[in-house]
């Protein structure tokens, strides 16, 4: 393993070679394969805990297995997030979907010893005007944080592109919480903060993983941790957004290990 002469808190950045970004490909895929199985299943109706039994069973039938459970406790494959839940919401037998809903499910399905970490916040049929702002703002910021990833920029220029997009909709940008690095360790060097100054923090190099998983708020940034240790909710109840991506930095620029089917499909048409 090779590690940037960069270091953050101390602690080395790890940079990964041509073998790793393979097996980096397959974790991320079939992170973003479970994201795109799940989506016909969201439902007026459908509980937090059936979508969740359905991600495991998924990931297992793809040759993986869920991260999150048994990480520092928790015991589910993922985290489903309903309107003001910021992050880390637990799957319940007693939330059930309703029509107007918005919900983030977040998967890190690990094979190989790799880890492929990917979000994305779903629409429970027709949603409100703020609702599909709030959700089409934290795509679109998460994929200009995406399209800053090359070598040279900082993750001050990913942080601050970010938080301009999310202001200048009218809506805040989580300071609790953000992205990490990852790979074989889940979460891992650097943190890469949804907010922040130009030009400033860890210069992006080669072969570096991490992900970028903005999370935005409609109403101020504030949140807090409920008392199961998990749920984060707004502390206004304001509704909540996320979206998230695990990328590396190339030579030239970015990879996208966990690009969703339509994702792909539009790329491709580009």
């Amino acid at each position: 393993m090779r590690y940037s002469t960069q270091t953050e808190y101390g602690k080395p950045i790890r940079l990964h070679d041509a073998e790793h970004f393979e097996q980096m490909r397959i974790a991320g895929r079939i992170a973003s394969d479970t994201l795109d199985y799940i989506e016909p299943f969201i439902q007026p109706g459908v509980t937090t805990a059936h979508l969740d039994k359905l991600c495991e069973d998924f990931m297992r039938a793809a040759g993986s297995i869920p991260a999150t459970i048994d990480y520092h406790g928790y015991k589910h494959a993922s985290c489903i997030s309903v309107n003001h839940v910021v992050t880390h919401g637990v799957p319940s037998d007693t939330k059930v979907l309703k029509p107007g809903d918005i919900l983030n499910i977040d998967v890190t399905p690990k094979i190989n010893g790799w880890h492929g970490d990917t979000s994305r916040t779903f629409k429970v049929g027709e949603v409100s005007i703020l609702a599909n702002r709030l959700v089409a703002v934290a795509y679109q910021s998460m994929m200009a944080g995406v399209a800053l990833v090359k070598p040279g920029n900082t993750l001050g220029d990913i942080g601050a592109e970010i938080d301009g997009i999310v202001r200048a909709a009218g809506f805040s940008s989580v300071r609790d919480f953000c992205g990490h690095g990852v790979g074989q360790v889940f979460h891992d060097t650097p943190q890469v903060m949804h907010l922040g100054k130009r030009g400033t923090g860890i210069v992006l190099e080669p072969g570096m993983f991490f992900t970028i998983e903005p999370m935005v708020n409609a109403g101020n940034y504030q949140v807090k941790v409920l008392g199961d240790k998990w749920t984060t909710v707004t502390k206004d109840h304001s509704l909540s957004a996320q979206f998230e991506h695990t990328v590396a930095v190339t030579e030239d620029g970015v990879e996208i290990f966990t690009l969703s089917a339509r994702e792909r499909e539009e790329r491709q048409a580009a």
